[in-house]
């Protein structure tokens, strides 16, 4: 039986990084750059204001202040997308909006609030300057944020909503990415209902596929839901080869030690398994390997049938390979001490996963399980913000005791 770690290592030591595709801008948040990205003009174009105010040579304000202002002459006025046709001679100045571009002649910009513009009629031909400033003053030079020819995001960039701002003021609608992977997930068992079924005697809905479909658009990638298949090997089968046109194939079901737990019969038969069981709980019954078809192979994790076992396997190994498949580096998940409030028996020497509600109160980490931790019950699963992990050769944890607590999102807390 391997440990965590060995099974995630031989996992992403198959999975490979997928080829590019050009996307636009709004479509690729959260997937890796795969181009770098150079700029071909300058931002801002031009010099402009960064306040409202009146464009002036620093030279006619020298010595104003409000005991002695400076009157200047008012010559044009020039809005944000504009651009003035006179120039800022000795004596005159231009009223310039946020954003303008710098007028000929003008080195400086003096704000609204070191005038007596607002005690002047509307379009005054003149204007008092209460105060001096120095060239240079509230203007924006062109290039100021990005210069032309410079290398703005570079190659394995995990594109954030700023880059999209930042492509999007280089004029760039589309990007070159990593692709998302496709998903394919079948879940298995004849004692599954679709959703959109009624539900008969003796049967259950089938919660694994929405729960690892949903798992799968969170972190990126493209669910590609196959349905359920019955226990036997020819309805196995038949779906797994609907999965063919995916990047990696997931299942829930079929891979423990059941008369009916056929899946890993199938690989066997028609791919091949890498391992079979990990030294974890949930999660135990967790297979890798690969589905086949003449010379097309892809990845295969057989997650277990049970609810907060298949989610949890997902999260300790399919969102590793998923991301990798992105292009992506850092796979790990916040882990930090905090201070557990339940009582966890370790009995059978597996590293357990305990589902839990993690808290900061006074500066400190705090961390308390969301009740029944059968494999079963998926609310437990649903109330929880991250996992309590009690190692292997750890039997007991009381209340107070210190332990790792690994957090799904740092929002959480």
């Amino acid at each position: 039986m391997l440990s965590v770690e060995e099974a995630l290592n031989k996992i992403l030591g198959y999975i490979t990084v997928l080829d590019a595709e050009t996307q636009p801008v709004l479509d690729c948040q959260g997937q890796v750059l795969a181009e770098d990205v150079f700029a071909d003009i300058d931002i801002p174009p031009l010099d402009n204001s960064s306040m409202d105010g009146f464009a002036v040579r620093a030279a006619d304000t020298i010595g104003a202040s409000r005991q002695s202002p400076r009157v200047l002459r008012v010559i044009d006025m020039v809005m944000a997308g504009d651009i003035s046709r006179k120039t800022v001679a000795a004596g005159s100045a231009i009223r310039i909006m946020t954003g303008a571009a710098l007028p000929a002649g003008a080195d400086s910009v003096i704000k609204f609030e070191d005038t007596d513009v607002t005690t002047r009629e509307k379009g005054s031909a003149e204007v008092a300057l209460l105060c001096e400033t120095k060239p240079g003053r509230y203007i924006r030079r062109a290039g100021e944020d990005i210069a032309r020819g410079s290398l703005v995001l570079s190659k394995n960039t995990v594109l954030k909503p700023a880059h999209a701002g930042v492509l999007a003021s280089l004029g760039r609608s589309k990007v070159t990415v990593v692709r998302r992977p496709r998903v394919a997930i079948l879940a298995t068992g004849n004692e599954l209902t679709d959703i959109s079924q009624p539900l008969a005697p003796g049967k259950q809905y089938n919660s694994n596929t929405y729960s690892l479909a949903a798992q799968v658009k969170y972190y990126g990638g493209i669910p590609l839901v196959l349905g359920i298949a019955l226990d036997s090997e020819d309805s196995i089968t038949e779906k797994l080869y609907r999965g063919l046109e995916a990047d990696i194939l997931i299942t829930t079901g079929g891979v423990s030690m059941g008369d009916y737990d056929l899946v890993r019969d199938v690989l066997m038969k028609r791919g091949e398994i890498n391992f079979w069981s990990v030294r974890m709980k949930p999660g135990k019954p967790m297979a890798f390997g690969a589905f086949s078809s003449g010379s097309k192979k892809i990845p295969h994790l057989g997650l277990p049938g049970n609810p907060v076992s298949a989610m949890i396997t997902f999260e300790i190994f399919a969102r590793p390979a998923i991301l990798k498949m992105m292009g992506k580096t850092q796979f790990a998940r916040p882990v930090f001490e905090a201070v557990i409030e339940d009582t966890v028996r370790n009995e059978d020497g597996r590293r357990i996963y305990a589902r839990a509600i993690v808290e900061k109160r006074d500066g400190e980490y705090f961390a308390r399980t969301t009740g029944s931790q059968s494999s079963g019950v998926l609310t437990s699963m649903s109330l929880a913000n991250g996992l309590v992990i009690v190692p292997e050769d750890t039997e007991l944890v009381k209340p107070g005791d210190k332990v790792n607590a690994m957090l799904f999102d740092w929002n959480d807390v």
